[in-house]
């Protein structure tokens, strides 16, 4: 059974910034793609940044491009996601998501297409 989870949530002024890691365990993939989600009470999971098994291509939505950076060291360590300039709609459960990559990085972009799902750490981000 393979284990995602997320730490390094927390409470921050808006104009701050938290560092969110999510360690993978268990039975990985051979070869996988990262991705981070959040969803907002009463929302739908909404897709935040990805990056591929490498590492070498990423991907971010337009609300955090600029702000956010999603990293890892390699393919089998930790993913990070550096999150700068926090602003009060940042405030949602995140959550780190894991799946066999395809050659369609559309696909990326839907958290209900990932294979593993970890547990959410909460971000909460005042004005």
């Amino acid at each position: 059974q393979v284990q995602l989870v997320e730490s390094g949530g927390g409470l921050v002024q808006a104009g701050g910034s938290l560092r969110l890691s999510c360690v993978v365990s268990g039975r990985t993939f051979s070869s996988y793609a990262m991705g981070w989600f959040r969803q907002a009470p009463g929302k739908e999971h909404e897709f935040v940044a990805a990056l591929t098994w490498s590492g070498a291509r990423t991907y971010y939505s337009d609300s955090v491009k600029g702000r956010f950076t999603i990293s890892r060291d390699n393919a089998k360590g930790p993913v990070y996601l550096q999150m700068n300039s926090l602003k009060p709609e940042d405030t949602a459960v995140y959550y780190c998501a894991a799946r066999k990559p395809i050659s369609d990085s559309s696909t990326l972009y839907y958290y209900t297409l990932y294979d593993y799902w970890g547990q959410g750490t909460q971000v909460t981000v005042s004005s």
